[in-house]
């Protein structure tokens, strides 16, 4: 595909095309319209704040189109010498499965994430850097491949393969393909962003809790030990005493318990007091969606239908578990959807994250950590309990219920 003089370029944040002044739909021809519409879609599904995968298709299925190639992919790589994020376009979920794991960093693929550099070929197969595929892998013979770059950084890559019509790809696609993967880089840049400033606020979020803790229940607590062990010094030779120093006790245990409690409050996360907790996760679920390879979505209760609050203590508390259950299903479970579930019924309200993952011997749970004691806890701390159903293969399911 030939864009000849009036190439699509890049001037400075601007895109346009060289030598046409007229607005889209004024006089631009047909190609170069499908062009400018194709990066406008890119673009604003990284404005949209689609989930990364989806943004990546976006550029990937563009690229494949404008470039009129049969096949397109862009791979993320990881630190173990496999991509972190690998999409195609021209290959079926049946081509996949018969295709086998995701690529690793070898042949061309690793060849480019180390030169850093473009690479256009008539023939793949010639290149001394080619080195297999897998038997069931689609033939690949005329190649663009462009690394996404963030500075001097190589994030990954994009190519095309196998040009539709005869001739092989051009400099014109070199370039065309060379813009995508710019807004590849911006969008792998954003989905960082959004995780380290997740990050962050999980980090500051634990500091002032401890803070918090220390401030207002510590020193209550202390009292408590000291009253404690004064009416053990008492009880042998000063029952009376000692009866009243175990009421001090008592008393002193209501205040920490009260204090604790209004701690718990006022760490609240504020999201909660504006938006309530079914918009509180859909919002958590909609922002892991974009920084995790997985799918994650979320079913509950929707603005419009004004669900009733539940007490403070146990929105914390279903909020933290729904957290606790992700952070579990998306470093670990390994699996390509999660599934975030609230509803309430029977005076009940249920929580279900669920993960298609490798899941694992639910009778191992204590040997995997606080994470699932964590969880328990917070359950029983407000009434309710959680149930954790899982097996080998088979994914995971983390449902807590809660007295409503």
């Amino acid at each position: 595909m030939g864009l000849g003089p009036r190439a699509l370029v890049r001037s400075g944040s601007a895109l346009r095309v060289s030598g046409v002044v007229e607005q889209v739909g004024e006089g631009v021809p047909d190609e170069e319209t499908a062009v400018l519409h194709a990066v406008s879609s890119a673009v604003l599904s990284v404005t949209r704040h689609l989930s990364v995968r989806e943004v990546l298709q976006v550029i990937v299925r563009s690229a494949q189109r404008l470039l009129d190639a049969r096949y397109a992919a862009l791979g993320v790589p990881d630190a173990e010498g496999a991509f972190a994020e690998f999409v195609a376009e021209g290959v079926t979920d049946e081509q996949w499965q018969a295709i086998g794991p995701t690529p690793r960093q070898h042949g061309m693929l690793g060849a480019m994430l180390r030169e850093g550099a473009p690479v256009r070929l008539r023939d793949i197969r010639r290149d001394p850097r080619f080195e297999w595929w897998p038997r069931a892998h689609p033939v690949l013979k005329d190649f663009i491949g462009v690394p996404i770059r963030d500075g001097e950084n190589v994030l990954g890559i994009i190519f095309v393969s196998n040009k539709r019509k005869p001739g092989g790809f051009t400099d014109a696609d070199e370039e065309l393909l060379t813009l995508f993967a710019a807004h590849a880089a911006i969008a792998l840049t954003n989905a960082r962003l959004y995780e380290r400033g997740r990050e962050l606020a999980m980090v500051e979020e634990r500091t002032r809790m401890a803070h918090e803790l220390h401030d207002a229940v510590a020193q209550k607590l202390f009292s408590l030990r000291l009253t404690a062990q004064a009416a053990e010094a008492l009880i042998a030779t000063r029952p009376e005493a000692a009866a009243a120093e175990l009421w001090q006790v008592q008393r002193l245990a209501g205040e920490a318990l009260s204090e604790l409690r209004a701690v718990i409050v006022e760490l609240r996360p504020a999201d909660l007091d504006r938006h309530g907790l079914a918009e509180t996760l859909r919002k958590h679920v909609r922002l892991l969606d974009r920084v995790h390879p997985p799918a994650v979505t979320f079913e509950g209760p929707e603005p419009a239908d004004h669900p009733p609050p539940e007490p403070p203590e146990v929105e914390v508390a279903v909020l933290r578990v729904a957290q606790e259950a992700l952070h579990n299903a998306l470093r670990h479970a390994g699996g390509t959807t999660v599934a975030v579930r609230l509803a309430r019924g029977d005076g009940r309200l249920v929580l279900e994250v669920s993960d298609d993952g490798t899941g694992f011997d639910a009778g191992a749970i204590p040997a995997r950590g606080l994470g699932l004691a964590s969880m328990k806890d917070r359950a029983q701390a407000v009434g309710g309990d959680v149930r954790v159903t899982s097996a080998p293969g088979a994914g995971t399911t983390v449902r807590m219920e809660v007295p409503s």
